[in-house]
């Protein structure tokens, strides 16, 4: 069990604080007295949680700017003097990795390697949660769950930035001797996130919301593909307990890589977690939308390590995420003005598990 304390009472830089996972990172480190920074672009939605659960609130700063600029990034940082950063700006969506490759690859490369330098240049910095995806490795098709030692590759410009982004995570890493600087730098690599507050386009729930709310059909393109499915806080959790590593002088030489993944039972095909997320809501057509985009058959991830050697684990099976995901976006529907506390009391029941 990790208790987070030194969590509390210190100063982390999230970048990309005002989007889902930002938003609920802010949320959960306020929980854990942690004094919070964001840097990130406005919010790329309306709705957005960020807005919807009144996160700006909760910061100590609030800096509007974009990772792609290395002079913002250096004088963010050296001026905040945090003690760790929690990287989690990108550009997340594969289908906008297709309209917009180039910019994809700025966003996700050059802008975490401004991170990486901004944190080398200044010393308060004690590591870096530096958050990819599980999309980083080669996907051969066989159906086999990766570990932190499969090779890195990409089938589309959002799979193979982050691939390259882990490339420059681990020069940084292996460099940090001959830079003489004592810092962690440590990757994580999760599995596909539900929960409320994603208002994303091309996502599967946040579609699966706006269909509900329009009377409308919800077009999916591969109804057979398999994806390992967990809540956002089975996420954050693990992303803490490297936090919680780096500020306690507990991490382990320069950091590595960390799968943080779902049980094998919960890696179930896009039709089956429609069907599943049925019975928490209503269920709704389903049509299927030809597509001639890449899409791997079957995505897992194998997160032994993270188990043995942090003890992290799930403490949400995927029904009770399903149930927690659709009961969050009922309320945005109905109650909006509730979201604040409904947000902060999924928070407090999961983290009251550990």
């Amino acid at each position: 069990m990790t208790d987070f304390s030194s969590l509390n009472n210190a100063d982390i830089l999230v970048t990309g604080h005002t989007g889902f996972t930002g938003s609920w990172v802010c949320h959960a480190l306020k929980s854990l007295g942690a004094r919070v920074h964001g840097l990130a672009l406005p919010t790329a939605t309306n709705p957005a949680m960020f807005t919807l659960t009144e996160v700006e609130g909760l910061l100590e700063s609030h800096i509007l700017g974009d990772i792609g600029d290395a002079a913002l990034v250096l004088e963010t940082v050296q001026r905040l003097q945090p003690r760790a950063i929690l990287h989690l700006a990108a550009q997340p969506l594969v289908l906008d990795s297709y309209a917009d490759p180039v910019g994809t690859f700025r966003t996700n490369v050059l802008g975490t390697l401004h991170v990486l330098e901004a944190a080398r240049l200044t010393p308060s910095v004690q590591g870096i949660v530096a958050i990819t995806t599980d999309k980083v490795y080669a996907n051969d098709g066989l159906g086999l769950s990766f570990t932190e030692h499969a090779p890195l590759g990409g089938h589309d410009p959002y799979a193979a930035s982050k691939a390259a982004a882990e490339m420059a995570i681990m020069g940084y890493r292996a460099s940090l001797p001959s830079w003489q600087r004592a810092m962690v730098i440590e990757a994580a690599r999760g599995g596909n996130i539900i929960g409320g507050g994603d208002w994303s386009a091309h996502r599967l729930i946040p579609d699966y919301a706006r269909a509900i709310a329009s009377g409308q059909p919800l077009s999916i393109r591969f109804p057979h593909a398999t994806r390992p499915w967990q809540h956002v806080l089975s996420l954050v959790h693990g992303y803490f307990i490297l936090l919680e590593r780096i500020l306690s002088g507990t991490a382990t030489g320069t950091g590595e890589a960390w799968n943080f993944g779902p049980e094998l039972d919960d890696c179930i095909s896009v039709e089956a977690m429609l069907h599943r997320l049925g019975t928490y809501w209503h269920a709704i057509e389903t049509p299927r939308e030809p597509s001639l985009l890449h899409e791997a058959k079957t995505l897992s991830i194998d997160s032994t390590k993270a188990k043995q050697r942090l003890g992290w684990q799930s403490c949400m099976s995927l029904d009770e995420a399903l149930s927690a995901t659709a009961g969050w976006y009922q309320t945005a529907l109905r109650n909006p003005e509730n979201l604040t506390k409904l947000t902060q009391n999924q928070i407090a029941a999961y983290f009251a598990r550990l």
